[in-house]
């Protein structure tokens, strides 16, 4: 098979490891909570997460006016930056939306703020063919002003962008990644075999890291991530330096907590559930039209915190993931 070469070279930020993609914290009154987004990034940061990923669909982005993202990204860079004994997180900001002018837009926004990225879902409703996807990607591309992640999640836009339409576009030097979130390991292998090897393979489903890694993918744009960044930072170390026996124990031990994230209700609904029974946020609630978790899927989700013992039983003290980042919400208040 023909592997693609980019012929212009751009400089981009080098793509690996785990990205959160963060969630929205919002009061009771359905305002962002800014202090609780601030606190978030900042134990994000603190427990070692490779990059950051505001305003995606775990962040709520189609409920969002385009100050509320901007501010969101502005928050993340400021807060990413801040760090002082590493290079400064990727910030990879979400700027998809089903119209090319309006996303061109805002990954010029999201440019002048300071994001490293832009995360640009396919269109959604719209339902382009291969054409015009090839088309809509390339020109926010050549028009955005960042460096893009292709983000290909059929299941939510009704369009799968196949492997051949990904491989002309990473040929463009402004495409630096694609986070696949196809289900189609036949597409995803084919990718991860044949892109320039400067284009980085993200999985877009925590459950498939491990194989997407196995097959040489670079990372992961994860949920879970919002409640164990620490740890799905290793699983992809551990991956990236050939320790598949620890990757695969780590994989097998959050594999039941990937899962409950998408049970009960949409993403973000159960993972805003459990970072609030976690301490991580002040409120779960979301933007209209999505809701809370119930009270038996909650009461399930609970149990499993309990047993991840990333929740104390009723008696005791709630507690961070892991001893490496216990107690860091507080410590990193901004």
């Amino acid at each position: 098979m023909t592997r693609y070469t980019r012929t212009t070279r751009t400089q981009r930020p080098a793509l690996r490891g785990a990205l959160t993609a963060l969630v929205t914290p919002f009061t009771d009154d359905g305002a962002i909570d800014e202090t609780a987004f601030r606190r978030l990034v900042s134990w994000q940061v603190l427990a070692g997460i490779d990059g950051l990923v505001p305003c995606g669909t775990t962040g709520e982005a189609p409920t969002l006016s385009p100050d509320e993202r901007d501010r969101l990204i502005a928050i993340t860079v400021e807060v990413a930056g801040r760090r002082p004994s590493r290079d400064r997180i990727a910030v990879v900001a979400g700027t998809g939306t089903n119209d090319t002018t309006a996303t061109i837009a805002a990954t010029r926004r999201a440019a002048a703020l300071g994001a490293d990225a832009a995360l640009v879902v396919g269109p959604y409703y719209n339902r382009p063919d291969q054409r015009m996807l090839l088309a809509h990607f390339r020109a926010v591309a050549d028009e955005g002003g960042l460096p893009i992640v292709v983000y290909n999640v059929p299941s939510r836009t009704g369009s799968n962008l196949e492997a051949d339409t990904f491989l002309q576009l990473a040929d463009h030097p402004q495409v630096i990644a694609i986070k696949e979130a196809s289900g189609n390991l036949e597409q995803i292998a084919r990718i991860c075999r044949e892109r320039p090897r400067d284009v980085a393979v993200l999985a877009g489903d925590d459950a498939w890291t491990l194989p997407m890694l196995a097959l040489g993918g670079d990372g992961v744009v994860s949920v879970v991530s919002n409640e164990i960044p620490g740890e799905m930072a290793a699983l992809c170390a551990a991956a990236r330096a050939s320790d598949w026996d620890e990757a695969r124990r780590v994989h097998e031990r959050w594999l039941p907590l990937m899962l409950a994230n998408f049970r009960g209700g949409p993403n973000p609904v159960p993972a805003k559930a459990a970072l609030l029974a976690m301490g991580l946020i002040g409120s779960d609630q979301t933007r209209r039209p999505l809701l809370p978790l119930e009270a038996g899927p909650r009461e399930a989700l609970g149990g499993l915190l309990r047993t991840l013992g990333l929740v104390a039983m009723p008696s005791g003290r709630s507690v961070a993931p892991g001893s490496a980042t216990s107690g860091a919400p507080e410590e990193a208040v901004a």
